[in-house]
């Protein structure tokens, strides 16, 4: 089975407690996860020609397509259990009035919930879900 492989902002409480519940609703072990700040990150930045410095947004690479922002979040929303996949339905609605939520979202995440000093470190049990 191919991998969804979602970069996220290691350092955010908000982004590592969204990585937690994709993993407990991820029934089928479709993503995989790696920090934008990681190296494993940087690779696949140079890869398919993104960039890891806007912490803004996580990043969605699926079938070698890379999705950021609300398009993701929709996307990785569909890949979970039900009723989450629900979620997806909002793809009808257009991405720049979708981002505009997301955008909202991003710029208080800190605020919000807080961030550590450092990149969450996975426990033992979902460590085969992180890319090196």
């Amino acid at each position: 089975m191919d991998h969804g492989i979602i970069l996220f902002d290691g350092i955010c409480n908000f982004c590592n407690s969204s990585v937690n519940y994709v993993i407990r609703h991820d029934s089928k072990g479709y993503f995989r996860f790696a920090a934008l700040q990681s190296a494993a990150a940087a690779d696949l930045a140079a890869k398919y020609g993104f960039t890891t410095l806007d912490m803004g947004t996580f990043i969605l690479i699926e079938n070698g397509h890379v999705y950021t922002k609300s398009t993701a979040a929709l996307r990785v929303a569909a890949k979970l259990n039900f009723p989450v996949r629900l979620l997806y339905l909002f793809i009808v609605v257009p991405s720049f009035i979708r981002d505009r939520v997301y955008d909202l979202v991003a710029r208080n995440r800190y605020r919000w919930a807080g961030k550590n000093p450092v990149c969450m470190v996975p426990t033992a049990a979902v460590r085969s879900r992180f890319i090196n």
